[in-house]
């Protein structure tokens, strides 16, 4: 077995070479995967906080309808749902580009993992902090705002990474729709230049420096925000 590394140094066909082609791919990976994460991350961190309001049953029936319907379908069947089925359902989507699809459909199935890590945060909580901030007077509201959710996030963020990390090389299923991703790459670059090893161990290599980057940035936010001496175990926590 012979190695030719050359090979993305070639042209494509298109005036560009196979490594443009790749690193331009690359970027549609990581475009995909920022927007998806802010959409589960925004839908996820409502969702979850929902799941733990007091008194408010109904909200929190909704919100757990919300972690099962996404939680329980697999991924790449709501990528076709939002891609081929809600455009012919709701017209108004077939103006949405496809990107938006399918970063809807990985935000929106991410989102139910976080919500159910937020909730987890949430109630991983010790009660005091709840009953310290109702005795100063604060509101729901302010309570989950100033008191609550900044301690939830210092909680999950060792389980936030991983489905960070998880996100990422979940964007992979965007190749099933035409979205021209390092996966979708991959597979056409192999067809054309009969490389396959050179080619997946390239992509194979960026996926994994993707998501080293992100583990490492995790690592650094959760170094930065990190409460000293408070601690968390068996779903109770204290200072």
């Amino acid at each position: 077995m012979t190695w030719d590394w050359q090979v993305f140094l070639t042209d494509d066909g298109s005036g560009r070479t196979y490594l443009e082609w790749m690193l331009e791919s690359w970027r549609w990976t990581l475009a995909v995967a920022a927007s998806s994460w802010l959409v589960a991350m925004c839908v996820g961190a409502v969702v979850g906080t929902l799941r733990t309001l007091p008194g408010r049953p109904v909200v929190a029936a909704l919100a757990n309808a919300w972690v099962e319907l996404f939680r329980n379908i697999p991924l790449l069947v709501q990528i076709f749902l939002w891609y081929f089925v809600v455009p012919k359902v709701f017209p108004a989507f077939q103006q949405v580009p496809g990107f938006l699809l399918v970063v809807f459909g990985l935000g929106f199935f991410t989102s139910a993992r976080i919500a159910e890590q937020f909730r987890a945060g949430i109630q991983a909580l010790p009660k005091g902090q709840r009953y310290a901030a109702m005795a100063m007077g604060f509101t729901t509201a302010q309570s989950y705002r100033y008191v609550i959710l900044p301690m939830a996030f210092r909680i999950i963020l060792p389980p936030l990474t991983s489905e960070s990390m998880n996100l990422l090389k979940n964007s992979s299923v965007a190749f099933a729709v035409s979205i021209a991703e390092l996966t979708m790459f991959a597979m056409q670059a192999q067809e054309e230049t009969s490389r396959g090893i050179e080619v997946y161990l390239a992509v194979t290599a960026l996926y994994a420096l993707s998501a080293f980057a992100v583990n490492r940035v995790f690592a650094l936010i959760e170094k930065k925000v990190r409460v000293p001496g408070f601690i968390v175990s068996g779903g109770t926590g204290g200072h």
